[in-house]
């Protein structure tokens, strides 16, 4: 029998994180009676006066939000991390390892706007957060015990997301989280060895191959990694090499503004819901070394599956084995890269 890539099992490789993955495309076909998600219900109101992220709106601690008009950033009421400096004497016992975590976390307002997601946002809005990321990025990194600086968006209920509200988070800490610290060993042993940037390279036989590709501009690309784990889970990465948001150009914020704009768009079109997500752009360290391995990309990791509510969990053997997944990662890029540009509200108003 001949391999088929679209019917039989397989493991691919994930280079970033050097792991493996289980690809089982047959199973796509098994019919479901578990789990069916309810889909959270629409936002409809601009301004929510029980909102703890709207403008102008005492949130849970006291403090109120000023009247903004574009993006509000404010460090966050419930933060994982603390600044606070802490004396510790280390016990070199190498079965219980501890050690002391400082950092900053902060909440990004994407909008003033209640009822609207990056989707809904026009690629002006979109480019203003972008801008913002840049700046916090460049305020936080500066800072010498912050040696990585993570921007990430929970969106959806079912994402753990707690405020509809269109918001993302930003962490900044001491340490390299252990997905960046995996993919910082990866990109550094391709880069010593090759003397290229690893996504670089892997992104320009993503263009020759165009089975993957999703959306294309003159500088950013967004694919279905050929080792993606979650069912549509996709990756933006800029053309041109450079580390971090602080390397982008004008033209490239903009570029990056619609290429966000443009999947999330196809997300919601998917299934015509809400699409949810976490998403988190991955970039260079702040720990004042040089790094020219980094190549600024962005993840977005949704769960659904096969509607808007069905979710693919990862358990048992996600869990005790190696990741998996059932539909190709090329079939579902198909089915992205087909769906209208337009979101669906606008094309059912009309």
């Amino acid at each position: 029998m001949e391999f088929n890539i679209n019917e039989h099992p397989h493991r691919r490789f994930n280079p970033l994180l050097n792991e493996w993955i289980l690809v089982s495309p047959h199973r796509a076909k098994r019919p479901w009676q578990g789990q069916n998600e309810t889909p959270s219900l629409e936002n409809s109101v601009a301004h929510d006066e029980n909102c703890y992220l709207c403008a102008g709106n005492t949130r849970s601690n006291g403090e109120q939000n000023p009247q903004y008009d574009a993006c509000y950033v404010f460090d966050n009421d419930f933060p994982a991390l603390l600044e606070d400096d802490i004396t510790f004497e280390s016990k070199l016992n190498p079965l219980f390892q501890i050690k002391p975590e400082k950092g900053i976390n902060r909440v990004i307002c994407f909008s003033p706007k209640h009822n609207i997601t990056l989707a809904e946002m026009d690629v002006k809005e979109i480019e203003n957060v972008i801008h913002t990321w840049k700046e916090e990025y460049a305020s936080l990194g500066s800072k010498d015990f912050i040696n990585y600086v993570q921007i990430f968006e929970n969106k959806g209920i079912v994402m753990g997301c707690s405020n509809p509200h269109p918001h993302g988070q930003i962490w900044a800490q001491s340490s390299l989280p252990t997905q960046v610290e995996k993919t910082q060993k990866s990109l550094q042993a391709y880069f010593e060895k090759n003397n290229t940037s690893l996504l670089e390279d892997y992104l320009k036989q993503e263009l020759v191959a165009q089975e993957r590709i999703v959306i294309e501009n003159e500088h950013f690309v967004v694919l279905v990694p050929f080792w993606a784990t979650w069912p549509f889970e996709t990756m933006i990465i800029s053309k041109r090499h450079f580390g971090s948001l602080l390397g982008l150009t004008t033209k490239e914020s903009e570029a990056l503004a619609e290429a966000i704009k443009g999947i999330t768009v196809k997300y919601d079109n998917l299934f015509e819901t809400s699409f949810p997500y976490s998403a988190g752009i991955h970039q260079a360290p702040t720990d004042r070394i040089s790094h020219p391995e980094w190549h600024l990309h962005m993840h977005f990791y949704p769960p659904l599956l096969r509607s808007a509510s069905v979710k693919k969990f990862m358990v048992g053997y996600e869990m005790l084995g190696e990741a998996q997944r059932d539909i190709s990662p090329e079939k579902s890029a198909e089915m992205l890269r087909n769906l209208p540009n337009t979101h669906y509200k606008l094309t059912h108003k009309n």
